[in-house]
């Protein structure tokens, strides 16, 4: 597939012979829009589907659009990869709380429909999308701050919360599809700081990668996660998060 430090990688370890499919979620934000390129410049993926909710109205938080698109689509005898990038971190405009006083019920229950209810609507229209045999795989963004374990500092509850679901939804999506698919992997992925002009204000001079590195590192993690690692949480270097 890729190549990758002078030597051939491949995303589903396949045969590099076979062609794959794929399909991305979130298609047209940061992430999104370069997984997609990504995919689109590999020799070996021979189709990719990109779709989001500024080009073909797919709302996470409305389960008729999520229905009606999958509907849409053909994915012939099945997806080698699903990847969702699509996510909340700001709502309304408004960013992360500092504090339980900034909590808004009506912010928090949105950060939820989104990363949490829409991840698991993903899960309910598009992984019976992928191949039923051989090596397939099915990853969504989540975040580090999701991680129980790893928070220090508090704060951002709504996204934290939202995003520790997620990784739940994700665990049992992989428990499931194991009864599909002993070679599938479902897997949560911390993307690391993203070059964009919303995570500029949060980045606080960290390193932070651009959408394209990000994409490749992603996708780089996806080539070496075994079937036994289905479930888990990883980040950019293919590190596990605690969760």
């Amino acid at each position: 597939m890729r190549k990758k430090r002078g030597r051939e990688t491949d995303i589903l370890a396949k045969s590099s012979e076979q062609a794959f499919s794929a399909l991305v979620i979130g298609a047209s934000g940061g992430i999104g829009a370069a997984v997609t390129q990504a995919l689109e410049n590999d020799p070996q993926c021979a189709h990719v589907i990109a779709l989001s909710r500024s080009r073909h109205r797919l709302d996470l938080t409305d389960e008729d659009s999520v229905a009606k698109a999958a509907q849409n689509i053909a994915p012939g005898d099945g997806f080698d990869l699903v990847f969702n990038a699509a996510g909340i971190l700001e709502v309304d405009g408004a960013g992360p709380e500092k504090a339980f006083k900034e909590i808004d019920a009506g912010a928090m229950a949105k950060a939820f429909a989104v990363n949490a209810v829409g991840t698991a609507l993903a899960f309910k229209y598009f992984l019976p999308m992928l191949k039923r045999d051989g090596r397939t795989a099915f990853a969504t963004l989540s975040a580090r701050v999701g991680s129980i374990g790893d928070n220090r500092l508090g704060g951002w509850m709504s996204y934290r919360a939202s995003k520790a679901a997620l990784n739940q939804i994700v665990r049992c999506a992989a428990i499931e599809q194991s009864r599909q698919n002993k070679a599938s992997v479902v897997v949560a992925l911390h993307p690391g700081t993203i070059q964009t002009p919303l995570t500029e204000k949060y980045a606080k001079g960290r390193y932070t990668a651009s959408p394209e590195e990000c994409a490749q590192n992603l996708l780089g993690v996806l080539e070496r996660l075994s079937p036994e690692q289905s479930g888990g949480f990883f980040d950019y270097a293919g590190e596990a998060v605690p969760w």
